[in-house]
């Protein structure tokens, strides 16, 4: 399996290892990542600029690994509301090919999905090989949304060993097999948890309501779930405790500032990709004899 951590540039205005949750490496969500930090950069513009590049060169990476058909790539984004995540899709992959990237958001499961084991809407729409699939949220809703509210457990139809107390653990299990299988496959995944603040998070709701082109992001549910802030961050810890694997990681993006967050995430997406060491495909000799043949007719032609 890979180490992702091998693989981080050293500097980039910051170390990504301090982004990184290292496997087996207890954290604390409160105590040891600033949602506020921004590394060496103490102004958009730098920030801003690193971003374009990483957009440029995730085009020419995007190009190959579709031309490739050898690896896909999962993104993972999971955050609190307002953390900036369908801002973030649009900034990072705003340079790569339509036809190679593909986003799925994950809401409140609907009958048919409940109806079926936990991974298995996440399953059917993982993408293929030579393409980018993000999640925005994914199959660790069932351990984080459904872990605060577990009066959720109801609607799942679970047999009885599914509703026993040691479910989390269960299901810790069964996304790190599955994600073992998947990476074993070709798929490499990279999974980011936008670390936003509570005050922040108050001062972009607080926008939408305020803000009447920004109203139709707005939910009451939103404050509800406000209520819920430290079963989150509890709930949120023990996942990065269990499910940070070396061939899965978890980074936890600060993203106080949504500048920083964005570059993060290129950065990382990059660097990953440029590990694969792509090429594009070799033709053998028979198909370098069968484009000179294609040439030759195609400058005779009257």
């Amino acid at each position: 399996m890979r180490n992702f951590v091998k693989h981080l540039p050293e500097s980039s205005g910051f170390d990504l290892k301090n982004l990184l949750v290292e496997p087996e490496k207890k954290i604390s969500l409160r105590k040891d990542f600033d949602p506020k930090y921004t590394g060496s950069f103490k102004e958009k513009e730098g920030a801003s600029a690193a971003l374009e590049s990483n957009i440029e060169q995730l085009a020419r990476e995007q190009d190959i690994l579709y031309a490739g058909v050898t690896y896909a790539l999962l993104v993972v984004l999971q955050a609190l509301d307002a953390a900036g995540k369908d801002s973030t899709i649009k900034h990072v992959m705003s340079g790569v090919n339509p036809q190679g990237c593909e986003v799925h958001s994950f809401k409140a499961p609907s009958q048919e999905e409940l109806g079926h084991d936990f991974l298995w809407r996440s399953a059917k729409q993982l993408p293929q090989r030579g393409k980018i699939g993000i999640f925005n949220r994914s199959y660790y809703e069932e351990v984080l949304v459904v872990r605060v509210h577990p009066e959720l457990l109801a609607q799942q139809h679970l047999p009885p060993l599914g509703k026993s107390e040691s479910i989390w653990k269960r299901r810790f299990e069964e996304i790190n097999s599955f994600e073992r299988y998947l990476v074993s496959n070709g798929t490499i995944i990279l999974k980011f948890f936008l670390n936003v603040s509570k005050s922040e998070q108050k001062s972009r709701f607080l926008k939408r309501i305020e803000e009447e082109e920004k109203n139709w992001k707005f939910s009451a549910s939103d404050v509800r779930e406000r209520r819920y802030w430290n079963d989150y961050m509890d709930a949120y810890e023990e996942v990065f405790d269990c499910t940070s694997t070396d061939w899965a990681p978890w980074f936890i993006i600060p993203a106080d500032h949504k500048w920083f967050a964005r570059h993060c995430v290129a950065e990382i997406i990059v660097a990953t990709l440029k590990s694969l060491n792509l090429e594009y495909p070799k033709v053998s000799e028979e198909e370098l004899a069968e484009l000179h043949k294609a040439r030759e007719e195609l400058l005779n032609e009257k």
